[in-house]
């Protein structure tokens, strides 16, 4: 009997607490449907992690043995990149390439919050890590965290992953704050131009080939990202790309998720630091989406075919969440307004930016 009440008597305050998180994640995950893929094997991957004495973490525990293999060889976040890869559709982008353009403008909160991660006393490494939750790219954060920070693992992956369930609640504030009614009503002609076969075969292997040179380091983060979708567009592998759209896809998130969650332990999560990093994912955010807004209207300063600058703000990388937000926002304007295809190339270009940012970091930061 005593034995039967030992996991009861080495209960502690951390534990519960973790419990009453984790339940939080599930909660948001099932009622809310907050990206409930990863939020829900994150907070059961917590619980099991805090249960006193443990059988699934430790030396000899499964989730710790899939934290090795899968975690820290970054297997798992690549992985998964080829499954986003397959799922992706770059043909919006490649008939509006200057969308491009704010893929890149869109990751500007990563390195605000890299400078503010370092001078809240913050080594470089860790900055970086911090920052990179910017990319609104878990796979990316993960990737970054495990070459540069192992111990700021958890709390940077639950941050990456709950900020991007919440681009719908982050991003409206943010986009209404920096625009005019009437900006927010501006149309964008959509014009439908056929991308040939040919094109959306060479793409994947052109992006994969000047990345790879500039930041060899980002070879594996791009590499991969483009296999998946040249699987896709190639014609002569639709089995493949199927396993790896869903297969593949939602074997690697299960196991992703709980091992992340196996993470959170009560002795490494709940600190100051945890609550710095979650607040400045937030702060990351808020300027990815005003970083591609302020941009879309310097841009405006010179164009005479103006752009809604709702567009800018979906160059952040959560792919389709930021397009289905701009486009709701741009029809509360203009109930006929329709400028869904323009932010969807923008949220598709985010994708590619977000994974080159991650690169750069990875190649400059020593």
């Amino acid at each position: 009997m005593t034995d039967l009440l030992t996991g009861f008597k080495a209960l502690s305050l951390g534990n519960i607490v973790m419990f009453v998180i984790a339940s939080v994640l599930i909660y948001l995950a099932i009622t809310k449907e907050y990206e409930p893929m990863l939020l829900l094997p994150i907070g059961f991957g917590a619980i099991l992690a805090n249960i006193p004495f443990s059988g699934a973490i430790g030396e000899h525990g499964p989730l710790t043995i899939l934290f090795n293999i899968g975690i820290l060889t970054e297997l798992f976040p690549l992985l998964i990149f080829i499954a986003v890869g397959a799922m992706i559709d770059f043909g919006p982008l490649l008939k509006n390439p200057k969308m491009l353009l704010f893929g890149g403008a869109a990751q500007f909160g990563i390195f605000f919050t890299m400078s503010m991660a370092a001078l809240l006393g913050y080594n470089l490494k860790e900055a970086a890590s911090i920052g990179i939750i910017g990319a609104a790219d878990g796979p990316t954060s993960i990737y970054v965290a495990t070459k540069f920070a192992k111990n700021l693992l958890a709390p940077i992956s639950v941050a990456a992953y709950s900020y991007m369930s919440l681009v719908p609640i982050i991003q409206p504030p943010v986009i209404r704050a920096l625009t005019t009614e009437e900006e927010r009503k501006i149309r964008m002609p959509y014009e439908e131009n056929s991308i040939s076969k040919r094109v959306k075969i060479i793409f994947p292997i052109a992006v994969t080939l000047v990345a790879g040179i500039i930041a060899p380091t980002s070879a594996a983060l791009v590499g991969f990202l483009m296999f998946g979708n040249l699987l896709r567009e190639c014609g002569v592998t639709e089995r493949l790309s199927k396993s790896a759209q869903n297969e593949l896809a939602n074997l690697v998130t299960i196991l992703l998720g709980i091992t992340i969650g196996s993470t959170m332990t009560a002795e490494g999560f709940l600190s100051i630091d945890t609550l710095k990093i979650i607040a400045m994912g937030l702060v990351a955010f808020i300027f990815d989406t005003a970083g591609g807004v302020l941009f879309a209207k310097f841009l405006n300063l010179f164009s005479k075919k103006k752009i809604n600058p709702m567009v800018g703000a979906a160059g952040i990388s959560a792919f389709p969440m930021s397009s289905r937000v701009i486009q709701k926002e741009a029809q509360k304007a203009d109930p006929s307004n329709f400028i869904l295809m323009h932010a969807v190339s923008a949220n598709v270009a985010g994708q590619i930016g977000s994974i080159i940012a991650g690169g750069l970091i990875l190649a400059l930061v020593k």
